[in-house]
């Protein structure tokens, strides 16, 4: 099995319309470890040593946000600069998250239409994420295709909110039974609902 630490990071978690019912979704399943990150540290005081041990202790590292202003929210910007440490993740002697998967699970509000060049965004959402993705690679991280929830703020009223809980399940829940086909998850840009049995491993 796979050892899985989730961090869940939205400060107005009790406003949320989609990352709450999915985070509580995850925090149902046996076998992962599942943390919020604002409840952790609301005064932004993060405790470096113990999420430098967290990081050691397990195997893949999924960030869940909405996307603010083009970005995660910036909680997880501060744990970036004070956990990933030169000499720890990257750098000289930086090897300790060799070869460990980093993941996202985010909602954005606009539309899938909206992130593409003709759309008002102009630029596909994985392009917003490119500072994440360099941060795994200088980590030496694997990192997978994010799952996306656009238009989370009508997904409660049109139907979709529930199949994509339901589908962020049952990706946990293959990550954590080495059954998520991360080869191929690595390969796309980004993962929706749809996607989800053909990247879990019957």
């Amino acid at each position: 099995m796979a050892k899985l630490v989730l961090y869940y990071v939205h400060p107005g978690n009790k406003y949320s319309h989609a990352n709450k019912l999915m985070f509580a979704a995850a925090r149902g399943i046996d076998g992962i470890t599942t943390l919020d990150l604002y409840a952790e540290y609301p005064r932004f005081d993060i405790d470096i040593d113990r999420e430098q041990q967290r990081l050691l202790d397990h195997d893949v590292v999924l960030f869940q946000f909405p996307m603010f202003w083009y970005s995660p929210p910036s909680l997880l910007k501060e744990w970036q600069d004070l956990v990933l440490e030169h000499g720890f993740a990257y750098g000289a002697g930086g090897t300790e998250l060799d070869g460990k998967h980093m993941m996202l699970a985010l909602t954005a509000a606009g539309n899938d239409e909206a992130y593409a060049v003709d759309g008002y965004q102009h630029y596909p959402i994985r392009t917003f994420l490119t500072p994440l993705e360099r941060t795994a690679g200088l980590c030496h991280m694997q990192f997978a295709a994010p799952y996306v929830l656009y238009g989370a703020l009508r997904a409660p009223d049109d139907g979709r909110l529930n199949t994509h809980v339901t589908g962020y399940r049952q990706l946990l829940e293959a990550i954590r039974d080495d059954r998520y086909d991360f080869a191929t998850a690595i390969e796309r840009d980004i993962v929706e609902v749809a996607d989800i049995p053909t990247l879990v491993r019957t």
